[in-house]
């Protein structure tokens, strides 16, 4: 049997080593010039004025939340289909995530599930772009400007994806970008907030780094505001700034890694690749598909030393968001059916293809499997 594949791997280089290496060498390793190197590079990458790392996108999307002053008393609307960092993160501000239904092709949050949940107490929507699809963000954006409330955009995602010309996580008010193991670009963990206002850029410095609006050099501490520790490190941004000189190259490797998979998959019956628009900009992070069966398939594959991934269950079926599912009938079905491939930056056509050759055996052997009319309907 053909060693297991993992459904993601990082991949790392000796550029990584090297930059660790000159940090130690310097003497320090909190956040300083090298973190500063990462923000502004990431910054003029996703043109927008304004970065600032952070420990994890988790604290990432809290410092958004709580930049705008959004707090108890508050309400927050996310997509039901997401991990559940994107509630956690408004839990952590006090304020109350609201969940709503999301779009059948995209999985992202659908414009008029999100008007129904709308209330006197909403601030802000958070819109989650799975796998680096902006689904209707436009739309979702324009219902935020007509009843006055704030976007933060959960690009945990999405980076090296764009809508046109706009880079995801740049069109809204703030946006939140991920940097754990299995990110495009991985720190270890890590995160990032970026904005175009310079008023939320200055609350977000002091919010991270216990309410300084700059760090003492020899005189005392100047604390204005309530702040945390939220302070990335030189050690991560020497990782990250290494994987920033391959960006594009990554990039690449997942439109053509979807390429790969749509060939080969295309006849296959009972699977359909989650559609997304390479020449609009989208570059999955991840490659997911609707299976009639998913679970059987799952496990088929990974008798075969094959790994998967099963999305995500439906925050309202999670404990802490508990709530009534008949509110939410695309993210029921989505979640049901929906499964992340082996994506890794480092698999070739020769490993796709061993890939889809099994799942082809499946769909061949499989017991016959209602499809399910949600996915059938989105494709």
């Amino acid at each position: 049997m053909s060693a297991r594949l993992a459904w993601w791997t990082p991949v790392f280089g000796a550029r990584e080593g090297r930059g660790v290496l000159d940090v130690l060498e310097s003497g320090f390793v909190n956040d300083g010039p090298v973190t500063a190197t990462f923000e502004w590079r990431l910054a003029a990458y996703l043109d927008v004025p304004y970065a600032v790392a952070t420990t994890s996108g988790t604290a990432a999307l809290f410092l958004a939340l709580a930049a705008l002053e959004i707090g108890p008393g508050d309400e927050v609307v996310v997509p039901d289909v997401t991990f559940v960092a994107t509630a956690n993160a408004v839990r952590l501000t006090g304020a109350t995530p609201v969940l709503a239904d999301v779009d059948p092709v995209s999985f992202c949050l659908e414009p008029h599930a999100v008007e129904r949940v709308l209330t006197l107490r909403t601030r802000a929507i958070v819109p989650v772009h799975v796998s680096g699809r902006p689904g209707p963000l436009d739309a979702v954006v324009a219902l935020a400007r007509r009843r006055g409330l704030a976007v933060v955009e959960d690009a945990a995602e999405a980076l090296g994806s764009r809508l046109g010309a706009r880079a995801l996580g740049t069109i809204g008010d703030v946006g939140a970008f991920s940097f754990t193991a299995n990110k495009l670009i991985t720190t270890g963990q890590g995160g990032l907030v970026v904005t175009r206002d310079e008023r939320i850029y200055e609350r977000l410095r002091m919010l991270k780094d216990q309410g300084r609006r700059e760090r003492g050099t020899g005189g005392p501490d100047v604390h204005p505001t309530v702040g945390y520790n939220f302070k990335f490190t030189d050690l991560q941004a020497a990782v990250g700034v290494a994987q920033l000189d391959d960006l594009e190259r990554r990039l690449a490797h997942r439109r053509a890694l979807w390429e790969m998979y749509q060939r080969h998959l295309g006849d296959v019956p009972g699977v359909r690749l989650v559609p997304a628009d390479l020449d609009g900009g989208v570059r999955p992070l991840w490659i997911d598909a609707r299976v009639d069966g998913r679970d059987h398939l799952y496990h088929w594959l990974l008798a075969h030393a094959i790994e998967t991934r099963p999305f995500w269950r439906p925050l309202h079926t999670q404990q802490p968001y508990r709530a009534d599912g008949a509110a939410f009938p695309v993210s029921t079905s989505v979640s049901a059916t929906a499964l992340w491939l082996p994506s890794s930056l480092s698999l070739d056509e020769a490993t796709v293809a061993r890939v889809c050759a099994e799942i082809a055996a499946w769909s061949a052997a499989r017991p016959e499997v209602s499809p399910d009319p949600e996915a059938v309907a989105a494709v």
